[in-house]
């Protein structure tokens, strides 16, 4: 069942049209990988189901919900029960891991926003961290605080945008195994950005293998493995 659908979707930048007529669905409940080298127009993917840019041609649909159709933003950002972790970050560096949590909860009181911030931390081992300032983190407590962050608001989306580029392979893997397990704890749909094919095979349901806006294929990595597309063979390969 899918929960996000993208209709002949396209998107220019000025005269740079990175998106070209692409059609995608998104399986609730499903982690899904979208694949592609830097320009092929899948972090632009994430931004038009956020709602943070407006597709030129096409429509969304978010939840059943026409969310976006050309030039026009129909659901706005905030009402699209999504959370988005940014490729860097975006922790505010003058607040405690605590305070960068709690501060979309503007709706609790003091107890309920204690309670939610400690809850979702134990998930991760930081409540040990909880006046720590983001510097004095390390690289991949970082990356915890940010889906902690995400996951306080209660998502029914979770869009991931490279967040783990910049970090080794024994840490990415401890938090893709976190992802796997907040995606089962929380029934989450998660749309994760990446380039490296190796981290999609480890925990994807369903990978798209995006190149110059277009798709070039779509399944389960096994799916993908034995793809016959000569893009996709050779961005495998690489």
């Amino acid at each position: 069942m899918s929960i996000i659908k993208l209709i002949n979707i396209s998107h220019w930048y000025s005269e740079n049209r990175v998106l070209d007529n692409l059609n995608l669905e998104i399986e609730k409940n499903k982690i899904t990988y979208i694949l592609g080298s830097s320009g092929s127009g899948k972090t632009t993917i994430l931004r038009l189901i956020a709602g943070l840019e407006v597709p030129d041609k096409g429509e969304i649909y978010i939840q059943n919900l026409k969310a976006s159709v050309a030039n026009k933003i129909i659901v706005a950002p905030g009402k699209r029960q999504l959370g988005y972790i940014f490729q860097d970050l975006a922790l505010w560096p003058h607040l405690t891991v605590y305070e960068n949590i709690a501060f979309g909860l503007k709706n609790m009181n003091k107890s309920e926003v204690e309670g939610e911030v400690k809850g979702i931390l134990s998930l991760f081992g930081l409540n040990g961290s909880l006046q720590k300032f983001p510097h004095q983190l390390s690289g991949g407590q970082q990356q915890m605080v940010a889906i902690a962050r995400a996951l306080a608001l209660k998502p029914k989306i979770l869009l991931m945008d490279e967040p783990l580029a910049s970090l080794d392979v024994k840490s990415k893997r401890k938090i893709l195994d976190y992802i796997v397990s907040i995606k089962e704890k929380y029934n989450l749909t998660i749309v994760y950005v990446t380039h490296d094919h190796l981290e999609a095979f480890a925990i994807a349901d369903n990978i798209v293998v995006i190149n110059e806006g277009k798709i070039q294929e779509s399944g389960t990595a096994v799916e993908i493995k034995n793809s016959t597309n000569d893009f996709v063979k050779y961005f495998i390969e690489w």
